[in-house]
């Protein structure tokens, strides 16, 4: 691969009318998909439109043979891949494959945002299988090159995924430690970014124009790859050919979404990041989803 390569650029299209069987990859992202929905009727507080735009990316990471190594038994196995979710008000959808891959019973999914509970509105450490306080955005790939550089200098191979949103990569601190990453040669980290186009006060295009970033993540010495981010097959894909990648690259996956993915109301509107749904809106939702 070329030292200036980014891959073809897939446009993101909405799920709903596929036709195509559903793949394990895929079944396992439906069911995320109507799980976050089921969240978001218990707390509506959560950001549903941001967590939606995720699904795929979260079911390509974590559900993927062998990509996003963990262990349920034990979320603090010094052999794990670790898992930053910088987009917290957007990673709601972590939650259901979490249970799912057996750290909690799926059952507590019922419990999100209520008192007592260990899922907050906002994933935190004390979820098992979440690794870092996700509340402030920007700290994620921070975060992650510090964990990268100590793994490297321990000799442990795990890798280090972090989840990003677009809307994030307006502050500066990410491109410092994308600058920090690409310097130490910090090949063991794999940035995705959902790139959904809007952030909490409209599109990005309006607010900082960043578009299109895997250009500006080459110029930073990273390899970036661009994906339809809601073709969970291909977002797989991306995620096994960076992992193998070892050429002292950092590297990142620029996923193009849709923000609020699969309901309508959300997708069409500049500020869906702060929508809450109607009880209606969501029982509709959920009975044309698959």
């Amino acid at each position: 691969m070329s030292q200036n390569a980014v891959l073809t650029k897939i446009e993101a299209a909405s799920f709903v009318g596929a036709e195509k069987p559903a793949t394990f990859l895929q079944a396992k992202a439906n069911w995320i998909r109507r799980q976050t929905m089921h969240i978001h009727r218990i707390a509506p507080g959560i950001r549903v439109a941001s967590s939606l735009s995720a699904v795929d990316i979260t079911a390509a990471l974590f559900f993927t043979p062998g990509l996003c190594r963990q262990n349920p038994k034990d979320p603090h196995d010094p052999a794990r891949d670790r898992f930053i979710a910088s987009k917290g008000h957007g990673s709601l959808c972590v939650y259901p494959a979490l249970a799912d891959l057996g750290f909690f019973p799926v059952e507590e999914l019922e419990n999100v945002g209520k008192e007592g509970s260990f899922l907050g509105v906002i994933p935190e450490p004390i979820t098992p299988g979440i690794e870092t306080t996700n509340g402030s955005l920007g700290h994620g790939p921070g975060v992650a090159c510090g964990i990268a550089i100590a793994l490297k200098r321990l000799k442990n191979p795990a890798t280090v995924f972090v989840l990003c949103g677009d809307g994030e990569m307006n502050a500066g601190a990410v491109w410092e430690a994308f600058m920090f990453a690409a310097h130490n040669k910090l090949d063991n980290m794999v940035v995705i970014v959902d790139d959904n186009g809007r952030s909490m006060l409209g599109f990005q295009k309006d607010i900082m124009g960043l578009a299109p970033l895997a250009p500006r993540f080459v110029s930073f010495g990273w390899c970036a790859e661009d994906v339809d981010g809601h073709d969970v097959e291909a977002v797989s894909a991306a995620l096994v050919r960076m992992k193998a990648l070892a050429d002292g690259r950092p590297k990142v996956v620029v996923a193009h979404t849709v923000k609020g993915n699969g309901v309508s109301e959300l997708e069409n509107d500049p500020l869906a990041h702060i929508r809450m749904l109607s009880p209606e809106t969501i029982e509709a939702t959920l009975g044309i989803w698959p």
